[in-house]
């Protein structure tokens, strides 16, 4: 993990991110795959974030805000390709080989897999299925990704510029839009990664919800987030509906689960050419509309 030349470079942006950070960094030092280097820009922590960094081996160099750390990591990589991480997540000990290996075998430029939460509310997995399988069932026609685990050759970020450090909010998907002209954004179905909810304990799980409603409204009628125009203080979840919506969370939990199952089969028929791309398109749609109900049964249950 020096100078010389490796295939991946991993890019996490932090800022006080002493708790979260060791894990992720424990969890890469316990990888199958080894030919990568960790990169952490920081923007500027004041508690030990950094000497955590070079404890383990990382090169930590200036971040600023997530577009700008990511941009910096890209820009000091070695590697062929760029995964970038939040510092909040974690990952199972095959994931970068697994990672590559399909990334190699697709033939893929611009990836991202599925997420699941650190945590054992039913609500919160619901919430995180939800997002992740809009991803999913999205990535053919509207191209979005998670900045936590956005995984891109240096070539294809090189061309795209690289991230808009005017955007304030989802730029991550804007990359996510910009880079899918070029080269198609594709989920893996060999792995996966664990994300914290301490954005949802500190906002609110409804609240998260508006928020993320209110942000995909703003880019559709008006544009990328570049200024403050977003207000980020929300309701906190209702504890005591928690238990009054479980079974009926979980029920959702149950057609999500046989939403991606089918969308997986789908891919690896697609990949296998056991699947046209006209077949594909078709399925796809198909899986699209049964997600929208989901969605639909999942808010008037939150109303």
């Amino acid at each position: 993990m020096g100078q010389e030349k490796v295939i991946v470079s991993i890019i996490i942006p932090t800022l006080n991110e002493e708790e979260y950070l060791p894990n992720l960094l424990g969890d890469l030092k316990k990888q199958k795959f080894e030919d990568y280097e960790v990169i952490v820009a920081d923007a500027g922590s004041n508690d030990r974030t950094k000497q955590i960094a070079k404890e383990f081996g990382a090169k930590v160099i200036k971040g600023g805000l997530p577009s700008m750390g990511r941009n910096a990591g890209a820009k000091a990589a070695m590697g062929e390709f760029l995964f970038f991480f939040d510092a909040d997540i974690r990952l199972p000990v095959d994931f970068l080989q697994n990672a590559f290996d399909e990334i190699q075998e697709r033939f893929l430029d611009l990836a991202t897999c599925d997420f699941w939460p650190e945590t054992d509310l039913i609500v919160d997995k619901v919430l995180h299925k939800v997002v992740s399988t809009y991803f999913k069932v999205n990535q053919y026609t509207d191209p979005q990704a998670p900045g936590f685990c956005l995984l891109v050759s240096k070539r294809l970020f090189d061309r795209v510029g690289g991230f808009d450090e005017e955007i304030k909010l989802a730029e991550d998907h804007d990359f996510a839009r910009r880079a899918s002209e070029l080269r198609p954004l594709r989920f893996l179905y060999s792995t996966h990664v664990w994300v914290s909810v301490r954005r949802l304990q500190k906002e609110g799980r409804l609240g998260l919800v508006r928020k993320y409603l209110s942000v995909r409204a703003y880019r559709l009628l008006i544009g990328e987030l570049k200024g403050d125009v977003m207000e980020y203080e929300f309701d906190k979840f209702d504890e005591g509906k928690k238990f009054f919506l479980e079974d009926k969370m979980l029920a959702i939990d149950r057609r999500l689960n046989k939403i991606n199952e089918r969308l997986n089969e789908a891919v690896k028929g697609y990949v296998n050419r056991r699947v046209d791309s006209i077949g594909m398109g078709k399925y796809v749609e198909r899986i699209r509309d049964r997600y929208r109900r989901t969605v639909r049964s999942l808010i008037k249950l939150m109303d």
